[in-house]
């Protein structure tokens, strides 16, 4: 019973997420679902790529936690529009909560959508929630192995970021080995390393973040040829 009931929650999920996922093409809205353990660096991450962007960027921050708003009212200084989604106990973001506090937020594109979901490795993953690609983060506090104990979300994701770089120095931490345990479940998924605190790297997230836009704008713009 519970398994049917699982079904029927993600085939629902997966209706919407398509909805949104057209919504997105329609307007122009590159969405990306960064997700990670708690404590990873999301919410610094998101901080710093909010700074770096002129006032009149065209992006807004869809924030998911299990209880408070700490993370939105952090975002919320750079002045872009941020909207909190509080599960109240639910360990991931659906396409119906998105969908909702999408329309409560009002952002329309064309545009950059950056969801930060709730800490977890697990649940998250089975979530589409129409976003263009999801963003795994690992962070040097934790261990080299993390890609092999969660397989599902590294299998997913197009891109692995690896935190808090400038406490190399202090931890036991291999990047090259946790990069190579990663591309055992994903050969081709991307890769880069940096520190929110010191900005190392940050020039080749932003090159990234681009490119990708870029990427799936000329994608929309063949579909529709």
């Amino acid at each position: 019973m519970r398994e049917v009931v699982e079904k029927k929650v993600l085939s629902e999920n997966d209706r919407l997420a398509a909805e949104l996922r057209q919504r997105y093409r329609e307007q122009n809205i590159l969405c990306v679902n960064f997700i990670s353990s708690p404590g990873s660096g999301k919410t610094a991450l998101l901080e710093k790529t909010l700074g770096s962007f002129a006032p009149d960027t065209l992006v807004a921050v869809l924030t998911g936690d299990l209880q408070t708003d700490n993370d939105a009212r952090r975002l919320m200084r750079y002045g872009f529009p941020v909207r909190q989604i509080v599960t109240g106990g639910t360990c991931h973001l659906d396409a119906r909560m998105v969908e909702r506090h999408l329309n409560e937020l009002g952002f329309r594109g064309p545009g950059l959508l950056l969801v930060e979901n709730v800490g977890n490795l697990v649940c998250p993953s089975s979530y589409d929630l129409g976003e263009a690609a999801k963003i795994v983060l690992l962070s040097v506090t934790e261990g080299e192995d993390k890609p092999l104990k969660y397989p599902g979300i590294f299998h997913r994701a197009s891109l692995m970021i690896l935190t808090k770089t400038d406490l190399l120095p202090h931890v036991e931490f291999d990047p090259k080995l946790a990069l190579e345990n990663a591309r055992k479940i994903h050969p081709e998924i991307d890769y880069l390393a940096l520190s929110s605190k010191t900005g190392e790297g940050f020039d080749e997230w932003l090159a990234w973040l681009a490119a990708f836009q870029q990427k799936i704008r000329q994608q929309a713009t063949a579909a529709l040829s």
